[in-house]
């Protein structure tokens, strides 16, 4: 996930900068943390933070002081639901190369689709949020199974326990999760296998070199 959007984003790109700023921040909140345990180390780190502008040093700063702006109803619940769809995904693929493989995800309507739809406005997308947390090449995400899934396709089932609002709501949902042999080739650049050639990038490598950023 981070790889991806530090490495292969372009450099000015939004899903990048986010990246970045994540980071900033966990590293900010680590090393005031461990400051009154490790002083010294704690003191040694932030001064080599390259972009912080103040010289006074982790104790003259202040303790950890988080934005509100990062607590958002629902993100908690959407990021454990994908994570217990990838872990079902990956149970499925019995530890083969996940970037082999495309992804369906069926969710009937409801809150657990909506969460999912947070992360993926696109029916299938190579680029969102969900499909870097699935570790696929492609994710789709879906309300009912599709017509032309095999007969023998391994459909693993599973449950997830919505709770918002400090347990005022509170949803059991099921989904079902299904792994498919990506049949494109591996981008020579990002190494996803969504390119139509293996000697030539993906649509999204191709916008990055262009200087036109991610679609």
């Amino acid at each position: 996930l981070l790889s991806c959007r530090l490495y292969c984003e372009e450099a000015k790109d939004p899903k990048r900068r986010s990246c970045l700023t994540v980071l900033a921040e966990a590293l900010d909140v680590v090393v005031r943390s461990f400051a009154p345990i490790l002083p010294h180390l704690a003191e040694e780190v932030f001064q080599h933070i390259p972009y912080k502008k103040d010289s006074e040093g982790v104790f003259r700063t202040g303790w950890i002081n988080a934005s509100s702006a990062w607590k958002k109803p629902g993100i908690e619940e959407a990021i454990e639901g994908a994570c217990a769809m990838r872990d079902s995904f990956l149970g499925s693929i019995s530890g083969k190369n996940a970037l082999e493989y495309e992804v369906i995800i069926v969710i009937e309507p409801g809150l657990l689709f909506e969460l999912m739809e947070a992360l993926q406005a696109e029916e299938t997308s190579s680029v969102s949020q969900l499909n870097e947390i699935m570790m696929a090449s492609q994710t789709t995400l879906l309300t009912e199974l599709p017509k032309e899934t095999p007969s023998d396709a391994n459909i693993i089932k599973g449950t997830f326990l919505i709770n918002l609002e400090g347990g005022d709501i509170c949803e059991q949902a099921s989904y079902k999760v299904i792994a498919q042999p990506i049949a494109k080739a591996k981008c020579p650049r990002c190494r996803r296998y969504t390119s139509e050639s293996s000697s030539t990038p993906c649509p999204r490598c191709l916008n990055v070199l262009a200087g036109k950023g991610s679609t």
